[in-house]
């Protein structure tokens, strides 16, 4: 599995969980943590985040669940809300396509990084993704996760290290009460 965390640095951040880089996500995810706080998190070692759900009747699958509360090194920080992608989230699916693994930032457009000579060039196309606000760059961390299916009413991602040396730096758990 294929897991991505992108967001405008002042905004919420967004998980999309896919097959594959190149499909389209099977679950995505906005939280209520603001990009730039989960990304010091992050900075300080080993993250773990748990999203709880209520058990409800009917045989809803886990990923389908449209509320979670979501608790980051045991602190709970708000909700996560399943929901569809927009065109701007296909869009920077799109531009990470061809990447399965890396963390990094991508100018907005309209911003005034764009002029630089320093921007990523894809066909000799700055690349930028498009912004409705002023919240500057879009930073993304995208990695394989190992999927751990506990029951029907629990999951874990674990992304995994390319080293394979450690554990993983960053544990998703699903779980159902």
């Amino acid at each position: 599995m294929t897991g991505t965390l992108f967001g405008y640095r002042k905004t919420r951040i967004n998980l999309a969980i896919q097959e594959n880089p190149r499909c389209l996500p099977v679950l995505l995810l906005e939280l209520s943590i603001p990009t730039g706080k989960l990304l010091q998190e992050m900075g300080l070692g080993l993250v773990r985040i748990a999203m709880e759900c209520e058990k409800r009747g009917g045989k809803t699958k886990l990923v389908d669940e449209p509320i979670w509360t979501m608790y980051c090194n045991g602190k709970k920080m708000g909700y996560g809300v399943k929901r569809e992608p927009t065109d701007d989230d296909l869009y920077v699916m799109q531009l990470l396509h061809a990447i399965s693994m890396g963390a990094g930032v991508l100018p907005a457009s309209g911003s005034d990084s764009n002029n630089n000579s320093d921007n990523d060039v894809i066909a000799d196309t700055a690349v930028t993704v498009p912004s409705t606000s002023s919240d500057g760059e879009l930073t993304y961390m995208r990695a394989h996760f190992e999927r751990v299916i506990g029951s029907k009413d629990s999951e874990t991602y674990y992304m995994m290290n390319p080293d394979g040396n450690s554990g993983p730096e960053l544990s998703i758990f699903f779980v159902r009460v």
